[in-house]
């Protein structure tokens, strides 16, 4: 299943992520992915484990034009010159030429000259046709704005956290209005199960169960196919092989009309990462390694 972004370009809908993997088990999780049947990868620069992903992406066997690599630019290398370094350091870590999606993975709001002086080094490297697409992350819709107004080109996609429990009707609003994708991070939410009360965890809600009960699927399937089916995209991620596989596993039923609501319903207006608003250099700076 693919989605045709606004510049042409087709994703895989659904993708494998690697955040928090550590690199020392990417390179299996990644080819173990790609041999499920999993065409996205979508990882960054403050992850560290790009270079794993390349080298997952290597040991797959597959042509490098049968994966869609995804990876986004840290804070810290925000600014036009810093970002296009930041994307070389990237591609030689990931071992390709061309990057399919990158993304800036957080708006910095408290010096957002430099969010757009990265922003239009993505719109050099796509116009150099360095990258095929570009985007945001965790761009609220009044940044998102912001953005639009000293850019040229819309973005692509904007990954946000998108889940069950938390699902930024707004920000999907603002999205759709653009021709913008929103793809979700912590599809499953995921974050809820590690963040605040585990013990009400998504996994565990009594609807989402009733629901995977009737269709035979696990709750992390229902999710998955909720977003599928309300036209985002997402990317789980698991290192466990059988869970991989499992979420991949969610092109063969349907969720009804009213399924969907009830899924919809479930939303607590509840973030579960970081305000995006309180990024800032001095709390989450990171060195991004040289390739």
């Amino acid at each position: 299943m693919k989605i045709t972004l606004n510049n042409g370009v087709q994703m895989p809908a659904l993708g494998f992520g690697v955040f928090q993997t550590p690199p020392e088990e990417t390179v299996s999780s990644v080819a173990e992915a790609l041999r499920v049947g999993y065409r996205l990868i979508d990882t960054a620069a403050s992850y560290f484990n790009e270079r794993e992903v390349g080298e997952g992406i290597r040991r797959s066997g597959l042509d490098r034009s049968e994966v869609f690599i995804e990876t986004k630019l840290w804070i810290s290398d925000y600014g036009y010159d810093e970002a296009l370094h930041s994307f070389d350091k990237s591609a030689r870590k990931l071992g390709v030429d061309q990057i399919d999606l990158l993304l800036l993975h957080q708006p910095l709001t408290a010096d957002f000259e430099k969010t757009i002086g990265a922003y239009k080094a993505l719109e050099k490297l796509l116009a150099d046709g360095r990258v095929r697409a570009i985007g945001v992350s965790n761009f609220m819709p009044e940044i998102l704005e912001r953005l639009l107004t000293e850019t040229t080109v819309v973005p692509a996609v904007n990954q946000v956290e998108v889940h069950p429990y938390f699902s930024q009707p707004d920000v999907q609003k603002a999205d759709s209005q653009h021709g913008i994708l929103t793809q979700a991070w912590s599809p499953m939410g995921g974050i809820t199960s590690y963040r605040g009360d585990a013990s009400r965890s998504t996994f565990n809600d009594p609807v989402i169960g009733e629901i995977a009960d009737a269709h035979g699927k696990t709750p992390a399937q229902v999710m998955l196919r909720w977003h599928l089916q309300e036209s985002r995209s997402a990317i789980p991620k698991s290192v466990n092989p059988q869970r991989i596989a499992a979420n991949f596993d969610v092109f063969g039923f349907e969720l009804s009309t009213e399924e969907l609501a009830r899924i919809d319903a479930l939303d607590t207006g509840v973030r579960g990462g970081p305000d995006p608003a309180a990024v800032t250099l001095e709390a989450f700076h990171r060195d991004i390694p040289e390739a």
